[in-house]
């Protein structure tokens, strides 16, 4: 009754109609119903009138019959000028919606080796049959997808939409990192259920990264709250951009797949498994020259067990100052670093390769394996980096009221530090004798020295100090500092003052920590300090080469007897270290005892105590010197050195596809470290070279940086070839030239692994409660599809005039009239 009441009012797949208030929505009818009802009066009176004065064949009853149907039919005619409409309360069950999205990027191109008999049965599945014009060709994965969902005999898409089961809409990705989630021409406009021909029509294969975590996301938010009931998701899985798509087994809550709230049924294109090498080169992005370290280089392999390979690091200097010491040439190919011939015996294989620097500058390292006969890719079995080595030192500022053991055994650390030396530790030490400050080399003589000198720094240490000797100024430029210059700062809570002597000052908002005004020391019962999963994540927390040695060293702080609480841990901010009891303010998150920020272009690291020293207690200076020098390694060599933070060149990537736009930045600064304006340089701009290498040699063009914003100049620049490119920017206070370097190739991110990344597509199925198919198994995702038609509830004003009710009454009323009028021969 309910299905039948809801067809006539043109209501599909209703449940059950809760309520009905007609009422009429044309405002002359709703302001006047008087009229209305005069009208409908009139023209009954006037029809009956027609058919008994002025009619006179048939019966009296007959003639009046039919002046009421005439009158009725008038009647409905004026009705619908007065634009009825129903208030229904209702409840609508619709099917669910389903989506079917395809990978559109460049490793859907590759064309993959199977064993001849998963081939055939892959061929048979997909009914693929090559061009008659391209009778050998082997097709790629994207050729497998374009003829499964042409096929003629049981094709998908078709079952998928049969019975409307499903609302089905379709999509493809081709884009970036942070996607590009395009709809396809479903080719019947009118129905659920597309053309699977028409989308076959639709895939392609031109996305440069499958950035599936951004995918997900852009799938969320195309659904909205549109009843999505599961996606079905074509792809190789490849995944190499943007956020995982999956949390994995430790964190699965925060990951894209599980907050879409649907199934995700994953249909895998490409081999599982091939022959293929794939080379990782794993080292520091800056180097000190003279100073021992090592270049690591990875092989990823499957399908080449027990086979051998020869692996070749060389290095090619680009950019630098000469020197008489053996080094890499600024031409060439590169010097040889080190061969050496491994024997693949797992799927991961680890080469050290050690390397002492002889000279500064900006070099090009370069791993190479040699190819492997049936390797389906080689465009991976090369990997680059560039890397500068630095013949300077960093720079340090240690701020405190007066000596303590945290400042005695960081200055010995740091005087023996190659990175850092006797030139690089200078302190202010607040309680000090001025005499002492204006004689002693290792002393500033003032907090707050010219900015040149200031920014000059590349860490400041910031120990216990009273807010007294804490001047605006040095709070002003510490903050300048960090955001703008992109120094790194450590700020040490002490026992005497302790770190809310920063409230109210312009460092405050920079910590990683919501100081509390009204906190005191706490030194009720000493305690163990307890790592977060976050520390992993950083190298200075990491103090042992194994989880065993890790904790081994931090156990020798044994129990801290003090702390600074804080209000809670700012936004944007992470933990690394907590109190394993006390808790911050809203009683659940513990109190942070190591924390980290990103502030502007540099970072902000916490300490709320000054207790590091304890490290030294059975292991001598070798965990805790770990400790100070990876943490000023990151904060120190993240930015240029020294004065260089005056005058920075940089692109916004270091690899280019052709006909890709580089972005140029400059952030110049005068001598003073004062932003460059306008008038400062000529014609608003500043002058640069851009050299491009190649094969018919170099290629030397002249352009103009024009000023973006104060301080920030900024050109994009479109490569149209490939090669090793450089681009020297002319510095309008030394004269001299800041050179920054990138490349431009034509191979894609795609094509760094040949196969199916089975691992990602059975992790988004299980973390998901979806299932997982390949092009010969997904034929049983019709059957697995058990998804609940949609119920909705809700009201709505439903337009009477259009119903096929409104349509049958009309065509009832006025054939009715006709066919009796014929029964009583009325002309």
């Amino acid at each position: 009754m309910n299905a039948a009441l809801g067809w006539l009012l043109g209501l599909k797949n209703v449940r059950s109609l809760d309520a009905i208030d007609p009422s009429l929505a044309a405002p002359w009818a709703a302001r006047g119903a008087f009229w209305l009802v005069f009208g409908l009066v009139i023209a009954a009176v006037a029809a009956v009138v027609f058919y008994t004065r002025f009619q006179h064949r048939g019966s009296r009853a007959a003639r009046l019959g039919l002046g009421l149907s005439r009158g009725l039919l008038l009647g409905l005619l004026l009705l619908t000028l007065a634009d009825p409409v129903l208030c229904l309360s209702l409840t609508d069950v619709k099917p669910p919606l389903l989506y079917l999205v395809f990978d559109g990027t460049d490793s859907m191109a590759i064309e993959d080796e199977y064993p001849a008999a998963q081939q055939a049965a892959l061929a048979k599945a997909v009914q693929w049959r090559p061009p008659d014009d391209q009778a050998t060709r082997k097709p790629s994965r994207v050729d497998h997808l374009r003829a499964f969902l042409r096929r003629s005999e049981n094709n998908f898409v078709d079952r998928l939409g049969s019975g409307g089961r499903f609302r089905i809409e379709s999509f493809l990705f081709d884009g970036n990192a942070t996607s590009r989630l395009r709809k396809l021409d479903p080719g019947n406009p009118t129905d659920d259920v597309p053309d699977p021909k028409r989308l076959a029509d639709q895939l392609t294969t031109e996305g440069q990264v499958t950035a599936l975590g951004a995918v997900l996301n852009d799938i969320a938010q195309q659904s909205g709250g549109g009843n999505l009931g599961a996606v079905v998701l074509f792809s190789d899985f490849a995944h190499n951009s943007g956020i995982a798509p999956s949390g994995g087994p430790h964190d699965e809550s925060r990951s894209p797949a599980v907050r879409l709230g649907v199934p995700i049924y994953t249909v895998g294109l490409g081999a599982t498994e091939a022959m293929d090498l794939a080379v990782d080169l794993q080292m520091d992005a800056r180097m000190k020259r003279a100073e021992r370290t090592s270049i690591q280089v990875r092989l990823r392999q499957t399908g080449l067990q027990d086979r051998s390979v020869t692996v070749d690091v060389t290095a090619r200097k680009l950019s630098g100052v000469a020197t008489d010491a053996p080094g890499p040439s600024t031409t060439g190919p590169g010097v040889l670093l080190g061969r050496r011939t491994v024997a693949l015996t797992t799927n991961l294989e680890t080469i050290d390769f050690p390397f002492t620097p002889e000279d500064a500058g900006q070099f090009e390292f370069v791993a190479q394996a040699e190819p492997i006969e049936g390797e389906i890719v080689l465009d991976n079995n090369r990997a680059s980096r560039e890397v500068t080595i630095i013949d300077d030192f960093l720079r340090l500022m240690y701020v405190a009221y007066e000596p303590s053991w945290e400042w005695r055994f960081v200055k010995e650390v740091f005087h023996r530090d190659k990175l850092v030396g006797m030139d690089g530790f200078r302190t202010y030490l607040a309680s000090s004798d001025p005499r002492v400050r204006e004689s002693n080399v290792l002393f500033l003589p003032t907090l707050t020295p010219k900015r040149s000198d200031f920014f000059a720094s590349d860490v400041i240490f910031l120990d216990d100090m009273p807010r007294t000797g804490i001047n605006d100024r040095f709070c002003g430029l510490v903050r300048e500092f960090v955001g703008q210059f992109g120094g790194g700062l450590v700020v040490i809570a002490g026992p005497r003052f302790g770190p809310s002597e920063l409230s109210g000052t312009a460092l405050a908002d920079m910590l990683p920590v919501v100081l509390d005004p009204d906190a005191r020391l706490r030194d009720e019962r000493p305690f163990r300090l307890r790592l977060t999963a976050h520390a992993a994540r950083y190298p200075f927390m990491r103090l042992g080469d194994s989880e065993a040695e890790n904790a081994k060293a931090w156990d020798n702080l044994r129990l801290l007897p003090w702390y600074q609480p804080v209000a809670r841990l700012q936004d944007q901010s992470y933990a690394l270290a907590e109190h394993p009891t006390d808790t911050c303010r809203d009683g659940k998150t513990h109190q942070p005892l190591i924390a980290i920020r990103q502030f502007g272009a540099g970072e902000v690291v916490y300490l709320g105590f000054n207790e590091m020293w304890r490290l030294r207690r059975l292991y001598g200076e070798h965990y805790y010197r770990r400790f100070w020098s990876q943490l000023i390694y990151r904060l120190g060599m993240s930015h240029a050195l020294g004065a260089d933070k005056r005058f920075v060149v940089r692109t916004d990537r270091q690899q280019y596809r052709v006909e890709d736009k580089v972005v140029l930045t400059v952030e110049a600064c005068d001598q003073n470290f004062e932003p460059l304006a306008a008038e400062d340089v000529p014609h608003a701009s500043l002058s640069a070279e851009l050299t491009v290498g190649g094969e018919g040699g170099e290629h030397v063009r002249e352009l103009r940086v024009p000023l973006l914003r104060r301080g920030v100049f900024e050109a994009q620049i479109p490569v149209y070839s490939e090669g090793e490119y450089s681009i020297r920017v002319r510095d309008p206070v030394t004269d001299g030239f800041r050179e920054g370097r990138f490349s431009v190739t034509g191979l894609s991110a795609e094509r760094r692994s040949g196969v199916r990344n089975l691992r990602v597509q059975e992790e988004l199925a299980a973390e998901t409660r979806g299932r997982s198919y390949d092009l010969t198994t997904v034929d049983r995702l019709i059957d697995d599809l058990h998804l609940p038609m949609i119920t909705e509830r809700y009201t709505r004003n439903h337009p009477l005039w259009c119903t096929p009710l409104w349509f049958v009454a009309l065509i009832g009323l006025m054939l009715g009239e006709w066919f009796s009028r014929k029964m009583i021969h009325l002309a």
